[in-house]
């Protein structure tokens, strides 16, 4: 990778060189309900309803993807089941709106009833209905102008953000559709990463502060890694790299908390085998892959203040007019 592009944490001391101390080395990720949502059979993409007691998650036994839902009752979460509106077709990836209004996902449903499933993905709209969901409805085509929109994310103010590419060998880029006079506009592609680069699943803040995403060189042999953007007037600031701390875990699928701060992504954390093995190294292995903790994708969650912090002390430093000028 560019090292330019994919910065270090260090490299926040010389973006940032007043906010040494938001540069230490942040606490590991934690997994997010290990044994229950975080399981033997994986899953990513967590979004949740404002309240935080609800979860929506995509998991994919096989090829068949699936929207599930989680409860929280007297802090523990209950045994996922398929949301109400999802298991026909495949569906993955969901983002609920701030308020919890509504959310979006990708699925390869039919665009019209009784025409052939999508061979990619077009994003979904549910409207919360009481305690329930409407039928699902199809985003119009400023949204869904090829067939590969993918990973959406929402803002307060309802404009999407999601990643599309315009064919199978192409890479994948971030858009932006703008919610207005109460319909979607044409979608802009985002200008965040340079070229050669691709960029995946994007985490917008409920303000439009700052956007999280995964990207990686296109072609590269290395997993992608996790980025944060902040606003910059009308446009994104550079990104910059979370770190080894985020890296290691080869993220992606990230979303935000109902806090708006906290960072919940997609990962694995296995062990790299050596060689030769002992017989108690293979019993070891063999016990962790009948376990949850087997080595597929969890969803981990990590709080983004070190770097949020970072970038407002630079920003009152940098707007402080010096003693000479004053």
């Amino acid at each position: 990778m560019q090292r330019s592009v994919l910065l270090s944490m260090c490299g926040l001391v010389s973006l940032f060189p007043a906010c040494g101390a938001a540069t230490a080395a942040p606490p590991p990720p934690h997994v997010f309900a290990p044994g229950t949502i975080s399981s033997a059979a994986g899953a990513d993409c967590a979004t949740f309803m404002p309240d935080g007691k609800t979860v929506f998650f995509h998991q994919q036994p096989w090829s068949i993807g699936m929207i599930m839902v989680s409860h929280e009752v007297d802090g523990h979460w209950s045994t996922p089941e398929i949301a109400s509106f999802s298991g026909i077709w495949s569906d993955h990836d969901p983002a609920l709106a701030p308020d919890g209004s509504f959310m979006v996902f990708p699925s390869n449903r039919p665009d019209a009833p009784g025409s052939a499933p999508v061979h990619g993905g077009h994003l979904w709209r549910v409207d919360r209905t009481g305690d329930g969901w409407s039928a699902p409805v199809r985003l119009p085509d400023t949204v869904n102008f090829g067939t590969y929109i993918f990973a959406p994310g929402i803002a307060a103010n309802r404009d999407l953000y999601f990643q599309s590419r315009d064919n199978p060998s192409h890479p994948f880029h971030l858009y932006r559709s703008a919610w207005r006079d109460g319909q979607y506009q044409k979608s802009v592609r985002l200008d965040l990463m340079p070229d050669g680069m691709h960029e995946l699943d994007p985490a917008i803040a409920p303000d439009q502060s700052f956007i999280v995403f995964d990207a990686g060189k296109n072609g590269g042999d290395q997993a992608d890694h996790l980025f944060i953007a902040l606003r910059e007037g009308d446009g994104w600031g550079r990104a910059i790299d979370l770190g080894d701390a985020i890296d290691a875990y080869q993220p992606w699928g990230a979303h935000l908390g109902p806090d708006g701060t906290t960072l919940y992504f997609t990962g694995s954390h296995g062990t790299t085998a050596t060689w030769p093995r002992t017989r108690a190294e293979a019993e070891r292995d063999l016990a962790r892959a009948r376990a949850w903790d087997n080595g597929v994708d969890h969803i981990y969650s990590i709080s983004l203040a070190p770097w949020l912090d970072a970038h407002r002390k630079a920003a009152t430093v940098r707007d402080t007019p010096s003693a000479s000028g004053s």
